[in-house]
């Protein structure tokens, strides 16, 4: 489905694993990988055309926008209550599939901060190598493109004792399929309370994940984790679920994967033989989240 297509059926609703490569594109005819989406409700004109512009931009790699179909970035963005004055902090944002729509979104009348791990804070041999590359990645998009992403700012943080800007200073905070290796890393529960001490009371968590059947050890490593497990986390830190919605979810993701969330799209870590079976599946079945720090 084209990009214009995709955002003419999309009424934009504004409440008031990285790493893995492209997902090969699919045929627009292909419903057997297609996942249904629930109708979002009508929204203010102003703030919904600017969204759907964002979404729209001929900016974004087209690699990203063949994955709207799984993402559903006008849904998920409206269910989070995305404003274009808001300060918002995007956790982890990897090659930056969100800070196309973020950063121009935000551009003129709000913020947009990429919070990335700091190299420096990581051992030798921890990860350094790859958070160094994530890092100039992103910020090579950042300067190839200042039309969009030139108000676009980046705050890094220790992993160990996450600080992702003044206290009380942000609007929303959202996160897209990282809670999994924070759980490996023993950082989850630090991470969250990073969250909530960046928001401003009334603020907003927005959390996507891979959903797995239940709960899951710490040192799993399939890339699901419990839908309560996530809930736990955010309300130990002090946070009140306020809603859950099923706009990712995928019932075809049996979540018994070889190679975990990474035998699917876009990872793709499946042999070629089984490859109809894995793109008929589509990409993880995915809780979404919505959180409110209380006021």
């Amino acid at each position: 489905m084209n990009r214009v297509l995709l955002v003419a059926l999309l009424p934009i609703a504004l409440a008031a694993c990285n790493g893995n490569p492209p997902e090969p594109s699919v045929d627009a005819n292909d419903t057997a990988a297609a996942v249904e989406t629930p109708e979002p409700a009508a929204v203010p004109d102003a703030a919904g055309t600017a969204l759907q512009a964002a979404i729209a931009g001929d900016w974004r790699d087209p690699a990203n926008v063949a994955r709207d179909r799984y993402r559903h970035p006008a849904e998920t963005l409206a269910f989070f209550g995305l404003q274009p004055d808001q300060t918002v902090v995007e956790i982890t944002p990897g090659g930056g599939w969100y800070a196309e729509i973020f950063a121009p979104y935000l551009r003129d009348g709000g913020r947009y901060i990429a919070a990335l791990v700091d190299p420096a804070a990581l051992p030798e041999g921890g990860g350094r190598d790859y958070q160094q590359r994530s890092r100039d990645g992103l910020e090579k998009k950042f300067a190839a493109a200042p039309a969009q992403f030139d108000a676009a700012e980046v705050v890094a943080y220790d992993p160990a004792a996450p600080v992702f800007g003044p206290a009380g200073s942000a609007d929303l905070v959202m996160t897209f399929r990282n809670v999994h290796n924070w759980r490996e890393d023993g950082h989850a529960q630090g991470m969250f309370d990073g969250f909530f001490a960046v928001l401003k009371p009334g603020g907003t968590l927005g959390v996507v994940e891979h959903r797995a059947a239940g709960d899951v050890a710490a040192d799993d490593d399939s890339g699901y984790v419990g839908q309560d497990q996530v809930i736990a986390l955010a309300e130990a830190a002090g946070f009140v679920l306020e809603e859950t919605s099923e706009i990712n979810a995928n019932p075809r993701d049996t979540k018994d994967h070889p190679n975990g969330v990474w035998t699917l799209p876009p990872g793709n870590n499946h042999d070629d033989a089984d490859d109809a079976k894995y793109q008929a599946i589509g990409e993880s079945d995915r809780m979404t989240l919505r959180f409110r720090k209380p006021a």
